[in-house]
């Protein structure tokens, strides 16, 4: 078993992670949760030891793992502390606020001889598994454009904020999925264009992006925005022999939201109305037009991943310069907001 304990008691502990660790009760054991105040907003867990002594976890030799789920700025903070008292560390994303910082923490494991990995768990969502499967089948030929787009319609969130932030700044609290997705898929771009805007004027939040990542002829577009009614596409994917559209996105938040949880069967799965359409023209010239039956999405697997590069010696499945190279893009991108 691997034995872990959360520091942070919050909304992302309870909705993001814990469903998904404590679905594993072959190989994963959930022992503490500390939190600097006692909540009562969640329920607690039986046999979960809570605690408001942080060193309740740090003093346990059977604790191995031990997850950051705080705000981001105290990520490269207790992702230090846990590694200088010997434990590995998972830490929500954006891991941490710059690329040095990240760097210093995978080198400080590297000296310990333990794991520092991000929390990246939309690689496994269920809309990019399935544009996965659909560029690999070859139908598409070969791949011209990616568009993926992750919109809300949410103008609250940034009409209630009078300053910039970056840590509060869309770019770095949602930019780090869909980034993440272009790295681990399509690897380190040649080159990136950068449009991050601030929509209520400058000195507000950043509530837009627009980048676009660039492959040879190959074009990879992520675009984010909190003012879409009507949200576009989760994936448009164009090849020379025809196009892939994906609108709706993995259900698993969805289904999180309204407490139903992961050991339902049908947890997180596309009904047929969530399908992707793929369109395309065969060998012989004849169209086609048809549903595509989605992958099913299922974040328990970087606890998986864990299970197996603690316990087994396997290569970790979310990779430090992946990690880095995020953060270098979220921190030039950064650099085009007016403050």
């Amino acid at each position: 078993m691997l034995t872990i304990a959360y520091i942070g008691n919050g909304k992302s502990t309870n909705r993001y992670h814990l469903p998904f660790s404590t679905k594993l009760t072959d190989k994963i054991k959930v022992k503490t949760i500390y939190s600097p105040r006692e909540s009562t907003a969640w329920a607690k867990l039986p046999g979960v030891h809570y605690t408001t002594e942080i060193n309740d976890i740090f003093s346990d030799s059977e604790i191995q793992l031990v997850v950051v789920s705080t705000p981001s700025n105290l990520h490269f903070h207790y992702g230090k502390m846990i590694l200088e008292h010997g434990k590995n560390a998972l830490v929500e994303k954006p891991f941490t606020e710059t690329a040095e910082e990240a760097r210093e923490l995978f080198a400080l494991a590297v000296e310990k001889g333990l794991l520092v990995q991000c929390y990246q768990n939309r690689r496994f969502d269920s809309d990019f598994l399935t544009v996965q499967k659909v560029i690999e089948s070859g139908i598409l030929g070969d791949i011209l454009e990616v568009e993926m787009h992750y919109d809300y319609f949410r103008p609250e969130v940034p009409e209630s904020v009078e300053a910039y932030s970056k840590n509060s700044s869309y770019l770095y609290g949602h930019g780090c999925h869909t980034i993440d997705q272009v790295l681990s898929y399509f690897g380190n771009p040649d080159s990136i264009r950068y449009d991050v805007r601030q929509l209520l004027g400058e000195g507000r939040m950043n509530d837009y992006f627009d980048l676009d990542f660039y492959y040879d002829v190959k074009k990879i577009s992520v675009k984010s925005s909190y003012f879409r009614l009507k949200e576009r596409p989760s994936f448009a994917v164009y090849g020379k022999k025809g196009t892939f559209v994906k609108q709706t996105k993995d259900r698993q938040e969805e289904h999180l939201k309204m407490f139903y949880m992961p050991e339902n069967s049908d947890f997180g799965i596309d009904l047929p109305e969530h399908y992707g359409i793929l369109t395309y023209i065969d060998e012989n010239g004849v169209y086609h037009e048809e549903k595509v039956v989605s992958e099913v999405g299922d974040y328990s697997r970087v606890y998986d991943g864990l299970y197996e590069t603690i316990i087994n010696g396997k290569e970790k499945v979310i990779k430090d310069d992946e990690t880095i190279r995020q953060l270098e893009i979220l921190e030039e991108g950064s650099k085009m907001i007016q403050k």
